[in-house]
């Protein structure tokens, strides 16, 4: 929901779909979101349940738990996705410095991003970890049980 609109207007469309749901509809309805400010309609609307899959940071990477827990997430974590997604590492760091940016009102937002003002230069990528080259170079698909297996303890020797 909201997918290709301005921020406010995918907010508004969610909220208002949202509404309907919970007010006319009144169904079951698992409600996946990224705007934040959804969260709070349960303080409206009693039988609005808020659920988030816990997550933890581990130095500067997050590893996700696949648990359910109750309440609203505490963070977002898009641009940590965006990393292990192999998004380049240039571009997460410039994200990052955008963010804060961001959220500290250093820059206005507009009411459209303009995203090839400020475009930090392009860095070396640093090197990949060993073992993210060698999971890139297998094709999971042409292994055995076997081989998989052995590649996966491969990767974790590699893990040091």
């Amino acid at each position: 929901i909201g997918r290709g609109t301005s921020t406010f207007d995918g907010l508004a469309l969610a909220f208002a779909i949202a509404r309907q749901l919970l007010e006319k509809n009144r169904c079951n309805t698992l409600f996946a979101t990224h705007y934040f400010e959804l969260t709070r309609l349960n303080v409206d609307y009693p039988e609005c349940a808020n659920v988030h899959l816990d997550a933890v940071e581990h130095g500067h990477r997050i590893v996700f738990l696949h648990a359910v827990e109750e309440g609203p997430a505490s963070q977002s974590y898009g641009i940590e996705v965006a990393a292990l997604a192999g998004i380049p590492s240039n571009v997460v760091r410039d994200a990052k410095r955008r963010l804060r940016a961001l959220e500290n009102r250093e820059v206005d937002a507009g009411p459209q991003a303009d995203f090839f003002v400020g475009l930090a230069e392009d860095e070396e990528d640093a090197p990949l970890h060993p073992a993210v080259t060698a999971l890139r170079a297998i094709d999971p698909d042409a292994l055995s049980p076997r081989e998989a297996l052995e590649q996966l303890y491969a990767l974790k020797r590699l893990q040091g």
